[in-house]
């Protein structure tokens, strides 16, 4: 029985003193799926298969896109959100994306699909504010920082 006590005080001990604050002063690292590509080459000529996207949504430095596209399953797509690298002169600034899919999937079925990206390289410095264009979507999302 004393065993059992020193061992539970013991295990007890190890867990309550434990922190789980190991960042020693360096910033969060975002649990996005993927980065964001800055290339004005791939922006103009990455692949470019049929999708259509359903929701845009900002949580932190995370642009979340959910987007169909026909398939099996989706498990084989290449999934690219690229930046054309421009930052347009406007109050707010604009930036144009495009969400590349490279799908080599033969079936009929229309999965769908939601990843994030990790918008943080687009802020721009001075500014607070982008508006994203998303080229094959018909909607804008501002990007606040």
């Amino acid at each position: 029985m004393k065993y059992q006590i020193l061992i539970s005080l013991t295990f007890f001990s190890m867990f309550t003193s434990c922190s789980n604050d190991d960042d020693n002063g360096t910033p969060p690292v975002n649990n996005c799926d993927f980065d964001t590509i800055i290339s004005d080459d791939l922006y103009a000529n990455a692949p470019s298969d049929q999708l259509s996207i359903t929701d845009l949504s900002i949580l932190d430095d995370c642009l979340q896109i959910t987007f169909s596209a026909s398939g099996c399953d989706g498990n084989s797509w290449v999934v690219k959100l690229i930046d054309s690298g421009e930052i347009s002169d406007s109050s707010p600034a604009q930036r144009d994306l495009r969400l590349s899919l490279e799908n080599n999937e033969a079936c009929t079925a229309v999965p769908s699909k939601t990843y994030t990206f990790d918008i943080s390289e687009l802020q721009i410095p001075n500014d607070s504010e982008v508006n994203l264009n998303i080229t094959n979507s018909d909607d804008q999302i501002l990007y606040e920082y």
